[in-house]
């Protein structure tokens, strides 16, 4: 009958639907929970948008500020990351947009120029949307957590510091880090008054509401009515403090320079209204008429351009793990990089300059109780508005405002603690540590990239001299403390020829493979040659408690000689001089 072969066709149809239908949702993660979407869900995420958005507004005008750019670059910046990781995300906290790393990096590579940050955003875009597409998030684990703490506390110190000029009111201080410091000093004489004490209220400010929030963020709600609205408002103003903050420095300013008052370094003139929706510029002018082209400015970007993309992948995804384990879902690695990446391609056409994850805006999401990735959209709903219509009232905002804001959101980073637990765990992790800590003072980029190296040249040292546990029994016991692979078979050989082959007379060895998972063809092979000249110097060489899958690697290389056993005690009470054949221990 040819029923069956209809109905299996059919089902055949039904089953490749289904899969489709799951890798449409593997693509697009919103799929997974717009189906279930009420209302309840609606409440709290619009709560959790404008919170976000009320402190993505002020941050995003600071962190502009850190790139060298124009103060609207940081609001073209914000907005992008809310519509499209609504769409690709897979945490529900996670807010997308511009972060004091990034604005660092951007800014010590394209050296304050809009055109050549805009034209980043789309290269890093593309690279993390290519890593993506490919599956290559695992060369993020490359990355090792000192690396990633002495860039972090460096960043902190570099931006933190370099935001005391404008909290001091100084004018012409170079970008490069020691002359920061050095023309900081030298021209602390011309701080303006006006700028200083604004800058130190607004500190003072910030960290009251601060200690207020997390004071009151942890009492019982075991109190009068009364007290807990009173609570509530005031942790409801501490979530949005810089906000508040910015707001009313800005009125400040404004009243005095109605009055003629001049005292304050104010943003000044920013362009009003939304970016225009175009590419981003391949080619620039220089003030004499030359243009530079495509390559030259990519060129320009030197090592930047490998080292933007993966921090602002391993920044948002460590963010994303981090709010996954404590609110309990999982995350995507390689989903989290292409809506990065799709988030930066798409941000260049708005004026954008690269962004990623940032972790003080996705805590105040996840502390607000945002249920789904649609906060965004709300988040970068403020954000438009704030550029179709408060753009003319940013003129007002001090520099020296914007300035404790930042100052406020890097001062966490700097973790000193952690110098004291990688000294107590592992001494030789301060290297990577230090040697990024102290380079990223020089060049951020030369920085991360020598930690890399460190930590890789570290990590290589351990994979070529593997820990080799050697014990005299009558016949020498040689434990493999770890798995064995190329790099590691001259440490292998040199251990075996000085202890028992050079040796009068020549010694016996078991050879423990227990915690030998896998081998390669280099490994074999000079396994053979052991073989061959253990053999010749009349002595024997066993392999024991070898894996299923080393023993079928030796076998298939055919070693001459080859002996193995399963019994470790039984192989070193073996008299190797009377085996005949190998087969006797197998």
């Amino acid at each position: 009958m040819e029923q069956p072969l209809l109905g299996g066709s059919m089902a055949g149809r039904w089953v490749d639907s289904c899969c489709s239908y799951r890798t449409l949702k593997a693509w697009l993660p919103i799929l997974s929970w717009l189906p279930r979407y009420s209302l309840s869900w609606l409440q709290m995420d619009l709560i959790a948008g404008v919170t976000v958005g009320l402190t993505a507004v002020p941050q995003a005008l600071a962190y502009a500020e850190v790139a060298g750019l124009p103060v609207q670059y940081g609001l073209y910046s914000a907005f992008m990351g809310g519509f499209i990781y609504t769409f690709l995300g897979t945490s529900k906290d996670v807010t997308l947009g511009p972060t004091a790393i990034m604005s660092l990096l951007c800014a010590s590579v394209v050296g304050g120029e809009p055109g050549r940050a805009v034209l980043l955003s789309l290269l890093c875009g593309a690279i993390q949307a290519a890593l993506a597409l490919l599956r290559l998030g695992f060369l993020l684990d490359f990355v090792s957590y000192p690396v990633i703490k002495g860039f972090t506390c460096s960043a902190a110190l570099t931006i933190g510091f370099g935001q005391v000029k404008n909290l001091l009111g100084l004018q012409g201080i170079p970008q490069k880090f020691y002359l920061e410091v050095y023309y900081t000093f030298y021209k602390l004489p011309e701080a303006r008054l006006g700028d200083v004490l604004l800058g130190l209220l607004c500190l003072v400010l910030l960290l009251m509401l601060l200690l207020m929030k997390n004071n009151l963020g942890h009492q019982t709600d075991d109190c009068p009515t009364g007290a807990r609205v009173a609570r509530r408002i005031v942790c409801g103003a501490a979530t949005v403090r810089n906000a508040l903050v910015v707001v009313a420095a800005s009125c400040v300013a404004a009243s005095c320079d109605a009055y003629g008052f001049h005292i304050f370094t104010i943003t000044g003139k920013t362009a009003q209204g939304l970016p225009p929706f175009r590419p981003p510029p391949t080619t620039e002018t220089t003030g004499n008429g030359t243009v530079v082209s495509f390559s030259e400015i990519v060129e320009g970007f030197g090592g930047g351009l490998a080292v933007i993309p993966f921090m602002g992948l391993l920044e948002s995804i460590a963010i994303a793990k981090a709010f996954g384990y404590q609110n309990n879902y999982r995350v995507d690695a390689n989903q989290e990089l292409l809506a990065i990446g799709l988030t930066n391609i798409m941000g260049s056409f708005v004026s954008a300059y690269p962004v990623t994850g940032s972790f003080g805006r996705t805590a105040v999401n996840s502390q607000t109780g945002v249920c789904t990735p649609a906060g965004g959209i709300v988040n970068s709903a403020i954000v438009l508005l704030s550029l179709a219509f408060l753009m003319p009232a940013f003129y007002y905002i001090p520099k020296a405002s914007l300035a404790a804001v930042i100052i406020c959101a890097v001062a966490p980073m700097v973790d000193c603690s952690v110098v004291a637990k990688m000294w107590r765990v592992r001494k030789l992790d301060l290297l990577p540590f230090s040697v990024t800590f102290l380079l990223s003072f020089w060049e951020v980029q030369y920085g991360i990239i020598g930690g890399i190296v460190v930590s890789g040249v570290m990590l290589l040292y351990n994979v070529a001299r593997p820990t080799l546990k050697v014990t005299d029994h009558g016949v020498l016991l040689v434990e493999l403390g770890s798995g064995l692979s190329f790099p590691a078979t001259e440490h292998l050989s040199h251990v075996l020829h000085s202890q028992a082959l050079l040796a009068s007379p020549p010694r016996s060895v078991v050879l423990d493979f227990c915690h030998v998972s896998t081998m390669d063809y280099t490994v074999a092979h000079e396994l053979g040659d052991l073989l061959k000249q253990f053999r010749l110097r009349g002595a024997h060489l066993v392999f024991a408690r070898l894996q299923p899958a080393v023993l079928e690697v030796l076998l298939a290389a055919d070693l001459p000689g080859l002996k193995h056993t399963d019994d470790v005690a039984a192989a070193l009470q073996v008299q190797f001089e009377d085996i005949s054949t190998a087969d006797e221990l197998a």
